[in-house]
């Protein structure tokens, strides 16, 4: 197979990761979970969202409309693809060691009801989320709560 059939597999590649981002939300009926947080980290998590989307989109865009220029071999060229090789590398490394989905995939694959499609079931993504924190990377310690009045 050409290395520019190949380039371009992997950008329709990015646009179907893109898309499943985009359905994902309904899916796991992300709206209704968040719903349990401050506006202001509920809006940072829908600005972050977005933007990976559209970063999937024009790696993507790009990798499959200019699939020759990637294959050619130029400075640039180069560039671009070490930086998407780097950039898959990292997101599998930070997928492999640092969420533990383990918690999601058993409240997904529960009955629809009203404890995996309410504002009760945001803990679960909460608990799964902190765990960022507990032992994941980067690792940062948690401070002690203060006691009341100090």
């Amino acid at each position: 197979m050409k290395l520019i059939t190949l380039l371009q597999i992997g950008g329709a590649l990015h646009l179907g990761l893109a898309w499943a981002g985009g359905t994902m939300s309904k899916a796991v009926n992300l709206r209704e979970h968040l719903a349990a947080l401050p506006p202001f980290i509920r809006r940072l998590f829908w600005v972050y969202f977005t933007f990976i989307g559209l970063t999937l989109l024009s790696f993507g865009g790009l990798t499959f409309f200019y699939a020759p220029a990637m294959a050619s071999g130029e400075p640039l060229a180069r560039a671009l693809c070490v930086f998407l090789a780097t950039f898959w590398i990292l997101r599998l490394i930070v997928a492999v060691f640092v969420f533990d989905v383990r918690p999601q995939r058993q409240s997904l694959a529960r009955t629809p009801g009203p404890d995996t499609h309410s504002p009760g079931f945001a803990p679960d993504l909460r608990r799964t989320c902190s765990g960022l924190f507990d032992g994941g990377i980067p690792r940062l310690k948690r401070q002690p709560a203060r006691p009341a009045g100090t």
